[in-house]
C-alpha cells in the first residue's frame, strides 16, 4: 500500500473528501455504492479512510492486517467503479462490505458472537466492542528521535500510514477527519523535528518533546467531546441531545430565527447519530454539508465567524465551536413575558407542547449568554413542569407567577455554588483545592481507584484554574460545561464498572440535574472500608524527594486510602493525622539512616492514628 502517496494526499482531503462525499444510503441507494464512492473519493483518499474504520472497529488488530482488509475493500471498489455495478457485492452498502471483510478474517475470536447476527444487529454488535477507555491498548511509545528520524528520511517504514493506524485504534469514536488533520500536523512535526538534522544546534529530541504535545491535543479534546456527545445521545435520548443542541445554538446565534435555529439543531442531532453509530463517511458528508450551510448564512448567523469560515475546512469546525457568541439583537426584550402572562399558554402548551417548549429554551437562551447550556434545560424543565401543573388550575397566570420565584431562587443558588467553589479555588490554590474535592468525591465515590480519583479531580480543579479568573458573565458556561465533560467521563466508567446506587442515579436520571445530583451525593453508606493491612500505609524514604509533584502525588494517595480506611473521618482528625504524618517526615528526612527511621516510626505514627481517629 503507498502510504507516502496518502502524505501528499491528506493536504487535499479538505478539498477533495469531503466535497466529494455523496448523501445518506438511506436517501439514494446508488449513491452509497462502494464503486461511486470510490469514483468520487478517488483511491488514496478511500484507502486512508479505510484504514481508518478497519483500525477502529478492529482495535486489537495489527497493521498488516488493518493495511490487507483496507487494500482488499479498496480492490473490490475499484473493480465495482470500472465495470462491475452489476455485480451484488458491488451493490450492498458500505458498512455492511466492510464488516462483511472482517468476518471473513481468521483469527479474530473477538467477533465471532458479532458475525453471526444480521444486520443492522450485527453493526450494532461491532459498536458496542468498541474500547476507549485508558489502557485497553498500552500508550503511544515516547519517539526514539533518532530512529525516527533515520525511518521518516529513509522512507523504510510507512510512518504516517502507521501513526494514523495507532491513533484509529486508540480513539475508536473519533472522527475520521480530526485523524487526518493530526496526521498531517504529525508529519510536519516529523519534516520540522528531523528536516534540519545537519544543523549543529539541531536537537530533535527537545523538538519530538516540544512538539509532541501539541499534535496530539486535538485528538484527546475532539475525542473527550465526541465520546461525550455519544454518550448523552445513548442514555438520553434523541430529544435530550436535541435540546442541548437548541441551547447551545441559540446562544452562539441570538440574532437567528427559530426556524433557522431549529433547522441547525436537527442537522446537527442527525450527524451526531451517524457519527456515534461509526457511519464514517456519512458523518463526514454531514458535517461538511452543516459547514457549508453556516458559512452561506453568516449574515443571518453571526457577524463572529467570518475568520472561521476562511480557514481550511478540516480546521473550520473547531473555530466555530470555539468563536465567541455574536452580540444579542439591540431591540431583544430582556424578558420573556409571553410565556408567564400571555392568557393562551396552556391551549398553545396542550396543542403542540414540544415547538412551545423549544420556542422558550431558544427564546430563554438567546437572551442569557451567561448561563450554562445545562443551566438552560433546568430552567426549560422546570417551565414545562411548571406548565403541568399551573395548566390544571383555573388561574395559570397566578400560578406561573410562583414559579418565576422558584426559577430565580434556582438560578441563585447555581451562581453560589460556582461563587464558593471559586472562592475555595482562589484561596487554597491548586494542590490543597484538589485535596479538598479527593476528600469529598473518595467519600462519594470509595470504589473508584486512587488513579482515577486523582485524574478526575484533576481535571476538575484544571476547570477551576480556568475558569475562576474569568469575569461572572463567562464563569458559569465555562465551568459547568466542562465540569459536564468529567462527570460524562465518570458516567461512562460506572456503565463499565458500576460505581455505587448514588453515582448510577445521577448518571441515568436526568442529564441536565447530573452536576447538582453529584453534588449532593454524600458518603456512601454502602461501602465497606478498607481493612488496616501492613500494606495499606507504608512509608519509604522516597518521602524525602525534593520533587514537589511526586511528593504531593504519594500524600494524595495516603489521603485517599485514609479515608477509605475511615469514610466517616472530620476535618480535625484529619488535621491531627496529618500534623503527626508531617512531624515523622521531617524527622526522618533529617536521619543520616532514613529508611531505619520510617521503619521504625511508621508503625508507631499508624498506632497514634488509629486512637485519633476512635476518638
Amino acid at each position: 500500500m503507498n502510504w507516502r502517496a496518502i502524505i501528499h494526499v491528506l493536504s487535499l482531503v479538505s478539498l477533495t473528501v469531503v466535497k466529494a462525499l455523496p448523501r445518506s444510503y438511506q436517501d439514494i441507494e446508488e449513491k452509497n455504492s462502494i464503486g461511486q464512492h470510490f469514483s468520487q473519493l478517488q483511491e488514496n483518499n478511500f484507502k486512508a479512510i479505510a484504514m481508518i474504520m478497519f483500525a477502529q472497529y478492529v482495535q486489537g488488530g495489527t497493521f498488516g492486517k488493518a493495511v490487507q482488509m483496507a487494500e482488499d475493500v479498496t480492490a473490490l471498489a475499484k473493480r465495482c467503479a470500472a465495470a462491475a455495478r452489476d455485480n451484488p457485492h458491488c451493490l450492498q452498502p458500505l458498512d455492511r462490505i466492510f464488516l462483511d471483510t472482517i468476518c471473513q478474517e481468521e483469527n479474530l475470536p473477538r467477533f465471532t458472537d458479532c458475525c453471526a447476527k444480521k444486520d443492522p444487529e450485527r453493526n450494532d454488535c461491532f459498536l458496542s466492542l468498541k474500547n476507549s477507555s485508558r489502557g485497553f491498548i498500552s500508550p503511544f511509545e515516547r519517539l526514539n528521535a533518532e530512529a525516527a528520524c533515520k525511518n521518516h528520511s529513509q522512507h523504510q517504514r510507512p510512518l504516517t500510514g502507521y501513526f494514523i493506524y495507532e491513533v484509529s485504534r486508540r480513539h475508536p469514536f473519533l472522527y475520521a477527519p480530526t485523524i487526518l488533520s493530526v496526521a498531517l500536523r504529525y508529519e510536519e512535526m516529523m519534516k520540522d523535528c528531523c528536516g534540519s538534522a545537519e544543523e549543529p544546534t539541531h536537537n530533535p529530541e527537545e523538538c519530538f518533546r516540544r512538539q509532541a504535545p501539541k499534535v496530539m491535543k486535538p485528538v484527546k479534546e475532539e475525542g473527550l467531546r465526541q465520546e461525550h456527545t455519544c454518550g448523552i445521545l445513548e442514555k438520553f435520548g434523541e430529544g435530550t441531545l436535541k435540546a442541548l443542541k437548541l441551547a447551545q445554538i441559540s446562544q452562539k446565534f441570538p440574532k437567528a430565527d427559530f426556524v433557522t435555529v431549529n433547522k441547525l439543531v436537527m442537522d446537527i442531532a442527525d450527524m451526531h447519530q451517524d457519527c456515534c453509530r461509526g457511519d464514517t463517511l456519512d458523518c463526514m458528508h454531514d458535517r461538511k454539508e452543516i459547514l457549508h450551510y453556516v458559512c452561506t448564512n453568516q449574515d443571518i448567523l453571526s457577524s463572529k465567524i467570518k475568520k472561521c469560515c476562511e480557514k481550511p475546512l478540516l480546521q473550520r469546525s473547531e473555530c466555530i465551536v470555539n468563536a465567541e457568541n455574536d452580540d444579542k439583537p439591540a431591540d431583544l426584550s430582556p424578558h420573556v413575558r409571553e410565556f408567564i402572562e400571555d392568557k393562551g399558554i396552556c391551549e398553545r402548551f396542550s396543542r403542540e407542547k414540544d415547538t412551545h417548549l423549544a420556542r422558550f429554551l431558544y427564546e430563554y437562551s438567546r437572551r442569557h449568554p451567561e448561563f450554562s447550556a445545562q443551566m438552560l434545560l433546568r430552567i426549560g424543565k422546570g417551565y414545562e413542569d411548571l406548565l403541568k401543573e399551573c395548566c390544571k388550575t383555573g388561574a395559570p397566570g397566578d400560578c406561573c407567577s410562583r414559579g418565576e420565584e422558584e426559577l430565580k431562587k434556582h438560578i441563585s443558588e447555581t451562581e453560589s455554588v460556582m461563587k464558593t467553589s471559586c472562592d475555595l479555588y482562589k484561596e487554597k490554590g491548586d494542590y490543597y483545592f484538589q485535596n479538598e474535592l479527593l476528600m469529598s468525591f473518595t467519600k462519594k465515590m470509595p470504589q473508584l481507584t486512587s488513579a482515577e480519583l486523582i485524574k478526575f479531580t484533576k481535571q476538575m480543579t484544571t476547570i477551576g484554574s480556568k475558569c475562576c479568573q474569568l469575569s461572572p458573565d463567562k464563569l458559569l458556561p465555562c465551568a459547568e460545561e466542562n465540569l459536564d465533560l468529567v462527570l460524562g467521563e465518570i458516567c461512562r466508567r460506572h456503565l463499565t464498572n458500576p460505581i455505587n446506587p448514588g453515582v448510577c442515579h445521577c448518571c441515568s436520571s436526568s442529564y441536565a440535574l447530573r452536576r447538582p445530583c453529584m453534588g449532593k451525593l454524600e458518603t456512601d453508606d454502602s461501602y465497606v472500608p478498607l481493612s488496616l493491612t501492613p500494606g495499606l500505609f507504608t512509608f519509604h524514604e522516597d518521602l524525602c524527594t525534593t520533587e514537589e509533584d511526586k511528593l504531593q502525588h504519594k500524600k494524595q494517595e495516603m489521603l485517599i486510602n485514609l479515608i477509605k480506611y475511615k469514610p466517616q473521618i472530620t476535618q480535625e482528625q484529619l488535621a491531627s493525622v496529618t500534623a503527626a504524618f508531617t512531624a515523622m517526615r521531617e524527622q526522618c528526612c533529617k536521619e543520616e539512616n532514613r529508611e531505619a527511621c520510617f521503619a521504625k516510626e511508621g508503625p508507631e505514627l499508624i498506632k497514634r492514628s488509629e486512637k485519633m481517629l476512635s476518638a
